[in-house]
């Protein structure tokens, strides 16, 4: 398995955006959203107070960004031409933009924004404060991301085979008196070590100083906030830990995420761990092509409900994942084939899942001292699912023995 996407994977976006494009009176399409831009181009940056500019038309693709970035855009082989300015806020970057696609002979854009987000500090004007160019926006990449591709649901499934081994190194090393830190970073780096020599010079690098794998948890009663931090205490026995392993395979990313006990569990543990499983076996048995997204969330809350347990609930069931580590469509109650945030009114068809869609399902139990969530990643077939993440999910299986 190919672990990057192909150039037939661009092709056909630009293809999607250029169809787009031709049905509307804009001249160019136009991205501010770093993930978008990597989406088509494969060019990925870290959005900083820096904007980044890009620019299709139907015949050209043309960036702006800042001085820093110019070496390594000019090595895309999808990108026509590179303007660039100094740095923010001297260089002028929506200025600079603005005179790019002055040059592109363009008097009406479709953006994802009216300007560049207010990332790091920065505090631009809007494409419309500094031009005369009429401003339409549009959330068509966004939208696109929903559904993968055959290529990109290998990427998620590869990452989901390195997220596994370095899950099962941090089960491994995980040992009373150690410390959850370091135990991360020995699983991460070994991990990574082994996904790097295995792939060797066809890995695409993405990082910068850590390894494509990171593998670590939350323990204690850090594990009753889903988005708790690693305590700066020792692991003990009877600790609850609440895990998460990834890796980034050509910049997706999958989802690995389990509760364990180091020792054998009380058992009051148990009951919850045994809550949260059959939850999220409800959600998952109830996935599939054409299934209203809300519905999945309604099942687990009304099991929740039938349990007595509804108030310690603080989540929906999932969302998609990809590129980003959280993606719409979201698995929640509310889920009707809109977002409320957003600009753009879906289609009827978008409130229920499709094939290519990939999501995780974790719905999670928080009591007064722990918590209790396994999260998998599963993709939507034309037919049913397809599990790719595959660690245990029995209690047997996340039980970590003391000799």
């Amino acid at each position: 398995m190919a672990p990057r996407l192909p150039d037939r994977e661009f092709e056909a976006r630009f293809e999607r955006v250029r169809d787009r494009l031709a049905e509307t009176d804009a001249d160019a399409g136009v991205w501010f959203d770093a993930t978008s831009i990597e989406y088509l181009t494969g060019f990925d940056h870290i959005q900083t107070e820096r904007p980044v500019v890009l620019a299709v038309t139907d015949e050209r693709v043309e960036i702006t960004v800042p001085r820093l970035e110019v070496e390594r855009v000019r090595a895309n082989p999808r990108i026509d031409a590179v303007a660039h300015y100094g740095d923010y806020p001297s260089g002028g970057p929506i200025a600079v933009a603005v005179e790019m696609l002055e040059g592109l002979g363009v008097d009406a854009v479709a953006a994802d924004a009216e300007g560049a987000p207010g990332t790091m500090g920065y505090q631009g004007p809007s494409l419309s404060d500094v031009s005369d160019l009429e401003v339409e926006t549009q959330d068509w990449i966004r939208r696109m991301r929903w559904e993968k591709s055959a290529a990109e649901v290998d990427l998620v499934r590869e990452s989901a085979r390195w997220a596994n081994l370095g899950h099962r190194y941090l089960a491994d090393y995980t040992e009373p008196g150690a410390h959850p830190v370091t135990v991360s970073q020995r699983a991460s780096m070994d991990a990574s070590r082994a996904m790097l020599d295995a792939l060797g010079d066809r890995y695409v690098a993405r990082t910068r100083g850590s390894g494509p794998v990171h593998a670590g948890y939350i323990t204690g009663e850090q594990t009753r906030l889903p988005h708790g931090h690693t305590a700066n205490r020792r692991l003990e026995e009877g600790d609850v830990l609440i895990t998460g392993a990834t890796a980034n395979v050509d910049g997706y990313y999958s989802e690995l995420e389990r509760t364990m006990f180091l020792g054998e569990p009380t058992d009051e543990q148990v009951h919850y761990f045994e809550l949260m499983c059959e939850a999220q076996s409800i959600a998952i048995d109830a996935l599939g092509p054409g299934v209203p997204i809300a519905s999945v969330d309604e099942a687990v809350w009304s099991y929740f409900d039938e349990q007595g347990v509804a108030d310690l609930a603080q989540h929906h069931v999932g969302h998609n994942i990809g590129l980003g580590g959280h993606e719409p469509p979201y698995i929640d109650r509310g889920w009707g084939g809109h977002c409320e945030s957003s600009h753009t009114e879906y289609d009827e068809d978008d409130a229920v899942m499709r094939p290519g869609q990939i999501y995780t399902i974790e719905p999670g139990i928080y009591t007064d001292t722990y918590g209790y969530r396994h999260s998998d990643t599963i993709a939507i077939t034309d037919d049913g699912v397809e599990w790719l993440t595959y660690f245990p999910r029995d209690l047997e299986g996340n039980v970590i023995a003391l000799e």
